[in-house]
């Protein structure tokens, strides 16, 4: 079902802000947030925040989906301490 929410939510815009260590998007107003902390070779991805108004309805799979991709594209070892992290890339690989 996260993958179908994720597909949904792919209008939302996702910024990465390197300089806050977290990548956000603004849904109806309200911000959500993935926040990581890098370190060389390696990225531990430590919360994930969506609140109430915006949440069930993907975004926080869309934040993770573009913060893993990132990691990915940097060649970067990802150390999922959020428990919503771990899940999805349980999930989704």
């Amino acid at each position: 079902m996260e993958r179908a929410l994720t597909r949904l939510m792919t209008d939302v815009e996702v910024k990465h802000l390197p300089e806050q260590g977290r990548f956000e998007a603004v849904v109806d107003g309200a911000t959500a947030f993935l926040l990581y902390e890098q370190t060389p070779g390696r990225v531990a991805m430590t919360h994930t925040i969506v609140p109430a108004e915006i949440g069930r309805r993907g975004v926080a799979g869309r934040l993770t989906a573009t913060a893993v991709g990132w990691a990915r594209e940097q060649g970067l070892e990802i150390d999922p301490q959020c428990s919503y992290v771990a899940r999805w890339l349980r999930q989704n690989g």
